[in-house]
């Protein structure tokens, strides 16, 4: 995708709530190349708000980080640059008081995504430290690289013994299909059954550096190619996104009726 960059441009920011600033995206769009005929998952997006500002109703101006949960059976998804205009909206406007900014997020994000949105505010203070992730890093296995788009037929696993696994990667990078602009995360899995090669999962991996697409799509690929390919008894994939414009994107899929393992890591 070719994009014209105009250096210095000026972003007209609103001055006020404005709620008509949220945009939404089908998630069916995604889902079809899939050819899915039912979700193989359950799950969640949890976004995290660093950047969520207002006033009080003496002027002063309130900070907060926000994390939004959006479930996954939801009907669409809210494309993040209308996200970040809408929260921006909030810097001069005057709320009663932090419960009446969580129910105006909640009600607006439930329109736009068509289900249930779980919305909790934090103090600077109160908001959690970085995770470490459990499992086997991949990273520093020795491989050879040369697919940088996506390719299910990379993933191998061995019917010589049945696991129960984690394994996590600090490399994955996909690009955003609106600007282009590069999306850094960290994949994390758990997975029963045939034990999957690691060496092929990070080769998985990598093959998404160059491939356009939303978060929450590349993570129901990765769900889906391993579930196929690997013939997994059971599957979680989760992706914790690093931050583009205040906000990130960290979606969680899985076929169990397994907790979110985790949240904020160091990127975060």
């Amino acid at each position: 995708m070719t994009n014209n960059v105009e250096l210095g441009e000026s972003a007209l920011y609103p001055e006020k709530y404005d709620a008509s600033l949220l945009e939404s995206i089908a998630r069916n769009l995604s889902r079809d190349t899939l050819k899915l005929t039912s979700l193989p998952f359950d799950g969640v997006d949890i976004w995290t708000g660093y950047e969520l500002s207002w006033l009080t109703v003496s002027g002063k101006p309130q900070v907060a980080i926000a994390e939004f949960e959006f479930l996954a059976r939801s009907t669409h998804i809210v494309e993040s640059k209308s996200f970040k205009y809408y929260l921006n909206s909030f810097n001069q406007t005057i709320f009663s008081d932090w419960s009446a900014v969580q129910k105006t997020l909640v009600e607006d994000l439930q329109k736009s995504s068509g289900a249930e949105v779980k919305v909790k505010l934090f103090t600077l203070d109160q908001f959690g430290v970085p995770t470490r992730l459990t499992g086997l890093c991949v990273d520093d296995l020795e491989i050879s690289v040369d697919k940088y788009v996506p390719d299910k037929g990379l993933l191998e696993a061995t019917a010589e013994s049945v696991v129960n696994q984690q394994l996590f990667s600090h490399l994955l990078k996909s690009n955003c299909p609106v600007t282009g602009q590069p999306d850094w995360a960290s994949v994390w899995i758990e997975y029963s059954g045939m034990k999957i090669i690691p060496e092929s999962f990070l080769r998985y991996v990598i093959s998404y550096r160059q491939h356009q697409d939303f978060h929450e799509n590349c993570v129901e690929r990765i769900f889906n190619d391993i579930a196929q390919q690997c013939s997994t008894q059971s599957l979680s994939v989760y992706a914790r996104y690093t931050r583009r414009g205040g906000l990130d994107i960290n979606p969680f899929r899985s076929d169990s009726k397994r907790e979110l393992p985790f949240r904020r890591v160091a990127r975060q």
